[in-house]
């Protein structure tokens, strides 16, 4: 499987959420707001607990990996995307977080 760059990410990431804005306008008149994308995002992130649950035995649902695997490519397209839209950059971020947690737990 081919491997994918921060900026690829968010290229794409970015493009996928113009189209559901365009369908946002359509159904509803406007589009979502940052706070309904990060509502959004908490809603599948607790998607992907259950289904982490699910795969491990400790909750009643069978075959639940290929949606598993979509529930987590999907929340790191969503917090791309509120990266994106408050204007965070996230390699960034991700990059400080990387650093400061592994000097915090260095030995």
């Amino acid at each position: 499987m081919a491997s994918i760059d921060f900026e690829q990410l968010k290229q794409r990431s970015i493009k996928i959420r113009e189209r559901y804005h365009e369908l946002e306008l359509i159904h509803h008149g406007s589009e979502w707001t940052v706070q309904e994308d990060a509502l959004a995002f908490l809603t599948d992130a607790g998607l992907v607990g259950r289904l982490a649950m699910s795969q491990q035995g400790r909750w009643p649902k069978e075959n639940t990996q290929e949606e598993l695997k979509h529930k987590l490519g999907e929340t790191i397209w969503w917090l791309t995307v509120l990266a994106d839209r408050m204007n965070i950059n996230i390699e960034e971020a991700t990059e400080k977080f990387l650093t400061k947690t592994e000097k915090l737990l260095e030995k």
